[in-house]
């Protein structure tokens, strides 16, 4: 206040003063002084407020990275049993796939051997059924010979001895 009474008596009442820099000087300790006074409660309560926000957005953020890595070395954790899985999967996919072959294969060998044998059974058969058939027309043709030639042959005395002779295989 003493101020504003040495500015409006030295020139004898109130008015501009000319001289910048004694005068932005007092003006910026006045509004320097103004705003520590009015201000520091303000100031200080908006700042601490201010820390007290970022403090607990750190901490959000800090919690936010441990979930966030857990989640991580969690999911990695998954895929590693996955690719286990997988691999084991795999394994027994070409485990089976090897037996089913040697299955196949063994079954096939049997089926050939059985076919083999079946054909073999087959030709066995053809073959006795041919000779039996020769056999057949060869008796049925030195039958039919045999008709033809014998009565030429036998005259009245042959005929009496085959008689005897069969007579005698008979056992009489």
């Amino acid at each position: 206040m003493t101020m504003l009474w040495l500015l409006a008596t030295e020139e004898g009442g109130f008015g501009l003063n000319s001289d910048i820099l004694e005068t932005n000087l007092i003006n910026l300790v006045i509004v320097i002084g103004v705003l520590i006074y009015f201000g520091k409660k303000f100031l200080g309560s908006t700042l601490t407020s201010r820390r007290v926000r970022i403090e607990e957005a750190i901490q959000d953020a800090e919690a936010r990275k441990k979930k966030a890595s857990s989640a991580l070395a969690e999911q990695q954790q998954n895929l590693a049993q996955a690719k286990a899985k997988a691999e084991q999967i795999l394994a027994e996919a070409q485990e089976n796939a090897a037996k089913a072959r040697e299955a196949l294969l063994a079954q096939a060998k049997v089926d050939v051997e059985r076919l083999q044998a079946s054909a073999a059974q087959d030709l066995s058969s053809q073959q006795e059924r041919v000779l039996r058939e020769l056999r057949q027309q060869v008796t049925e043709m030195a039958i039919a010979r045999a008709k033809e030639q014998l009565p030429g042959r036998l005259n009245q005395d042959i005929q009496h001895r085959l008689i005897d002779q069969s007579i005698a295989m008979l056992g009489g």
